[in-house]
């Protein structure tokens, strides 16, 4: 197998998201109390932890749905203000060491893909590719989720990584094909787990 490309799921192994997280908890609680629906940082944590537990395709509207305890009117309301609150929320955050490793692969000449319009973004400026001609077989996807990023690129018989962060870290494969080919928590990790595939010269 020759490994010619790495696509990335920007948030979460790009992008931090640690602040983006923290703000939407926040506005999330914020919107619960105006509805008077008392909320806690316990409460909003075991929320985020059923949401993902639970593979939600919406995170934060599951949560929301959690704490408003299934109320259609609260919960219609309180995700009306959270979207007011953060729909011109800017929270990104490069991750630590990343952009070095992105620039090694680059440089070595394997293609970096972006599946999302974050690549966009002044900090990844000419780093990312929107769209390849590679087979998936000769592909590595990156990405925190499992539902949403390992279990699709399986299916189309792409190398997995699951970089483990955020809010996402405690989320478990259920199968055999949700289960990545490899697991990391930081880039150093993510740097050796990628140089194990890529029949190229090492990165300098």
């Amino acid at each position: 197998m020759s490994i010619c490309a790495v696509l990335f799921d920007i948030g979460g192994a790009v992008d931090l998201e640690f602040a983006w997280e923290i703000a939407v908890d926040g506005a999330i609680a914020a919107a619960c109390g105006m509805e008077s629906i008392r909320v806690d940082p316990s409460m909003i944590e075991e929320a985020s932890d059923k949401a993902v537990e639970a593979f939600a395709p919406d995170t934060y509207a599951h949560m929301i749905e959690s704490l408003c305890g299934g109320e259609p009117i609260s919960i219609a309301r309180v995700t009306q203000r959270v979207r007011a609150m953060t729909c011109a929320l800017d929270a990104f955050q490069l991750r630590p060491g990343i952009n070095t490793l992105l620039q090694k692969l680059r440089k070595s000449g394997v293609i970096l893909v972006a599946v999302n319009a974050k690549a966009e973004r002044p900090e990844l400026a000419g780093l990312f590719e929107r769209q390849i001609d590679v087979p998936p077989q000769d592909c590595i996807f990156v990405g925190d989720r499992i539902d949403k990023d390992i279990a699709p690129a399986k299916a189309r018989g792409m190398k997995t990584v699951q970089f483990r962060s955020g809010r996402w870290r405690k989320q478990r494969p259920r199968t055999e094909a949700e289960t990545p080919d490899a697991v990391v928590t930081d880039v150093r990790e993510l740097e050796e787990e990628l140089l194990r595939w890529l029949v190229r010269s090492p990165l300098s």
